[in-house]
Parts: structure tokens; C-alpha cells; sequence
């Protein structure tokens, strides 16, 4: 499956991990902890951007805890009509780009987002597009969250072992779409970021960087 088919496959979702699947179940404990993270290292004023927010639950919790300044971008054709029947007031308040991840932060300048944070979106980025990963680290100025399957989910990976490997381990929810997990931790910090906070869940670990320089 090449980049574009992961794309399309994303951009045509309905049902299980919809925009409406998390609009129905609304904020959650990843939501509270990402809230947590900002809480710590940043002001209220910041500006964040979140990388697929879908119908943004996660921004919509982060709206009614006093962050204003707030942007997203998903690639999910009905993402930002469900956020507007759903989360009206962040629909209003806040800039969305209804588009890929990579087609869009080539046009961001360098240090635009105090913030830039994901939930289970990067683990879904294709090896095709991950020189995408550079500009992530351009236009964050402050803070780096991921919050990602580094290795434990469904299916049998493909592929050599983390320590090791040259691409990522490859897994399929459902037998339908893919995810490819990565040490985000070697990523970032290859890429001039210092791990700051570390969280292992169930199913994510959440890791917070900051910049070196």
C-alpha cells in the first residue's frame, strides 16, 4: 500500500475511527493528559496545532480549559462539518486545514507553533512521506507531543526489529489499514529535540520534546 492509497483510505473513513466515532465518545484520559503536558510547560497563549484532529475532541477539551490560539489539520472529508455540529465554538475559534499533514507544513514558517502535538496520527504517516518529519521540527517552536503505537497493536509486524531496522515495523488494524511504528524518541532526537517527558499507556506512549537550539 503506497502513501496515496493510506491517504485515500483516511480521506473516505466512515464508522470505526470516523470523525463521528469520536465525536460520539468525546474527550477522553489522552485528552486530559495532553491537556496536562501543555499545562506544565506552556502559557494559555500558546498556539498549537494539532496533526490530524479529526472532529477535534482533543482541541475541543483544550478550548473549554482556557487554550485559545488553536489549529488543526485532517485529511477526512466530513472531519470539519462534525466538528461544526458537534464543537461549534472551536469550529469558530480556531483555524483548520482540510487537507494531508504533508501537503500542508511546507507552508507553515519556521517556529509558527508554540505547540505541535499528534494522537495516533503519525503511526499512519507512510514511509513514502517521511521527509515530512523534518518540517514537523521546523515549525514546532516550544513544545513536540506524540502520542503513538510504538509497537503493541493488532496483526503480525513486517520488517526487522526497532533497534535495527531501516523502515518501520508494519501492522494492519482489521486487516484494513496500516500502522507503521517508529521510535519517536530516535526520530526526534536525530532531528534536534530533547525528550522532556515520557508517559507509557496501554497502547500509547506519549513522548514530549523539546527543541535543542
Amino acid at each position: 500500500m503506497d502513501s496515496t492509497a493510506v491517504r485515500r483510505r483516511w480521506e473516505e473513513r466512515s464508522g470505526e475511527y470516523s470523525p463521528e466515532y469520536y465525536a460520539y465518545y468525546g474527550p477522553n484520559e489522552m485528552s486530559e493528559t495532553i491537556r496536562s503536558i501543555l499545562e506544565r510547560f506552556v502559557a494559555r497563549d500558546a498556539s498549537i496545532l494539532e496533526l490530524g484532529c479529526s472532529s477535534g475532541r482533543h482541541l475541543a477539551h483544550l478550548h473549554e480549559h482556557g487554550f485559545e490560539e488553536l489549529a488543526g489539520i485532517d485529511v477526512n472529508n466530513d472531519a470539519f462539518e462534525v466538528m461544526a455540529d458537534t464543537y461549534p465554538d472551536l469550529a469558530a475559534a480556531g483555524t483548520f486545514y482540510h487537507d494531508s499533514i504533508e501537503n500542508v507544513v511546507g507552508q507553515f514558517e519556521t517556529g509558527q507553533f508554540d505547540v505541535v502535538y499528534s494522537v495516533e496520527t503519525l503511526q499512519h504517516l507512510h514511509p513514502d512521506v517521511e521527509w515530512v518529519l523534518e518540517d514537523l521540527a521546523r515549525i514546532t517552536d516550544e513544545l513536540l507531543i506524540t502520542a503513538e503505537n510504538e509497537g503493541e497493536s493488532e496483526g503480525e509486524p513486517e520488517g526487522e526489529s526497532q533497534d535495527n531496522q531501516t523502515q518501520p515495523d508494519v501492522t494492519y488494524v482489521n486487516d484494513d489499514f496500516p500502522l507503521y511504528h517508529r521510535n519517536w524518541n530516535r526520530v526526534f532526537t536525530e532531528l534536534g529535540f530533547l525528550e522532556v517527558d515520557v508517559r507509557s499507556g496501554k497502547r500509547d506512549t506519549v513522548r514530549t520534546f523539546r527543541p535543542t537550539a
